[in-house]
């Protein structure tokens, strides 16, 4: 039997929101949800700017709303709850998001088989009837051993989410700057057009012949998973996305502006602990007006990623 009512539902997506710092911080919103779907708010922010010239907003925040959104509707799909976790979450951008205006993400989990999730959505901002991004999600649900039969009694949706860390609880005094203190580095170079890059602290250290790293500081408003504790998936993708976009930038002539994300996918291979988190990326195929890029994330070990990513890029060049 389900434990799941229509207000249960809210109740217990209200508590799975409150008890994600990264969602809490962000003072994401449940506009509405039901069986196996969700609509998620993200309020206007000028610290979710991407670029103040264009007046755009970073697409790594539309990641975060997204995976974040996925989750909850992959949820409140399930009759019990158990444990899960994104496997992989592609975006498509099909026009430029427009800075300080909130941001919707409609999710839809339309397949729920026995061990994989699938869930698709879109993306809108106000006073707009077509979507600026859609999204494509696969969740792993919980393995065989966590899948036992229910008790007796059931607990409630609010018992069920009470195991969240409240973000204000969370004690992440033991994890410790990962980076050596004798590499060379500097703020990434956005011109302080970022905003968003500016509140994610992104460093670049010293070039390298495969080509320049990049580090995400540990920050405990970064936290996705409170019980782990690990880093927002959606945080990884963003900073996937902006490491890309700043190897563009930093590798290939003649061009005129930062280059703007077509689209995004990113492959989840484990948990992202509360450390300092690194980037390294490739040029695959640079075109006149599209490069495509892929992007190593890492932490401990370069040799064991904890995420691949790869994106296509218009690339703003003199005409010739």
């Amino acid at each position: 039997m389900s434990i799941f009512s229509s207000d249960s539902r809210t109740t217990w997506a209200q508590a799975f929101i409150s008890g994600i710092p990264y969602a809490a911080f962000s003072s994401m919103q449940v506009v509405e949800i039901g069986k196996g779907f969700v609509t998620l708010l993200l309020p206007a922010r000028a610290t979710w700017t991407g670029d103040t010239k264009r007046n755009l907003i970073h697409a790594g925040c539309l990641s975060v709303l997204a995976d974040t959104a996925c989750g909850l509707a992959v949820g409140s799909a399930m009759e019990e709850m158990e444990p899960f976790a994104t496997l992989d979450l592609r975006m498509d951008y099909l026009r430029p998001p427009v800075a300080n205006v909130n941001v919707t993400c409609r999710a839809t989990c339309h397949r729920l088989s026995r061990s994989v999730a699938f869930v698709r959505g879109e993306l809108f901002q106000l006073g707009q009837a077509e979507p600026v991004a859609t999204v494509n999600a696969t969740f792993m649900r919980g393995t065989a051993s966590t899948r036992k039969a229910p008790p007796a009694t059931q607990p409630t949706p609010a018992e069920a989410a009470a195991h969240l860390v409240s973000p204000t609880s969370l004690d992440t005094s033991h994890y410790i700057r990962s980076t050596p203190v004798d590499t060379p580095e500097t703020p990434a170079r956005t011109g302080g057009r970022s905003p968003y890059v500016d509140f994610l602290g992104i460093h670049q250290q010293a070039q390298v012949d495969a080509g320049p790293v990049f580090r995400l500081p540990f920050q405990r408003d970064l936290i996705g998973n409170p019980i782990l504790p690990a880093l927002h998936g959606g945080v990884l993708a963003g900073f996937g996305e902006t490491a890309m976009i700043l190897h563009l930038m930093d590798t290939v002539p003649g061009i005129l502006d930062a280059p703007r994300s077509v689209d995004f996918a990113i492959a989840y291979m484990r948990s992202a602990k509360p450390v300092d988190t690194f980037a390294q990326c490739t040029t695959v195929r640079q075109g006149n007006r599209v490069a495509l890029a892929q992007v190593s994330i890492w932490q401990d070990d370069p040799q064991r990623p904890v995420a691949n990513a790869r994106g296509h890029f218009l690339m703003p060049r003199e005409e010739g």
